[in-house]
């Protein structure tokens, strides 16, 4: 199963994103890897690659993140474990990442669900 990590500079975000996956599609392989190593606001790079040697299964893994550094670090994060194991996304993180843990538990492999998270922004809310 593809595994799914939720990048934010807010630990609280990226945890309730998380558990708001988990209402939709529990027993997706889904981590969240917000804010700094201290709990303060920010990103770190250990806490995104702990958080994808938690999900990864062999599938790939897809990275989903909020903005500004949030993207700069999951880069290096990418740059670091290889584009085979990692791949980002840049969908709207809590559209994105409903719709990658809800194909992921349906089997979809990660470049399937990539296209999928490609047309999550352009789908209107009202």
């Amino acid at each position: 199963m593809v595994g799914i990590v939720i990048i934010s500079h807010s630990q609280s975000l990226a945890k309730s994103v998380v558990e708001y996956t988990g209402m939709m599609a529990a027993g997706a392989k889904v981590a969240a890897a917000g804010g700094t190593r201290d709990g303060s606001f920010g990103t770190s790079f250990e806490k995104i690659c702990q958080a994808v040697d938690e999900v990864d299964s062999g599938d790939g893994v897809i990275l989903l993140m909020d903005l500004g550094s949030a993207v700069m670090t999951a880069e290096m994060v990418v740059e670091e474990l290889g584009a085979d194991r990692v791949a980002m996304s840049g969908c709207p993180l809590v559209e994105g990442a409903v719709v990658a843990t809800i194909d992921a538990l349906g089997g979809m492999s990660r470049d399937e669900i990539l296209d999928a998270l490609a047309k999550v922004g352009e789908t209107p809310k009202f």
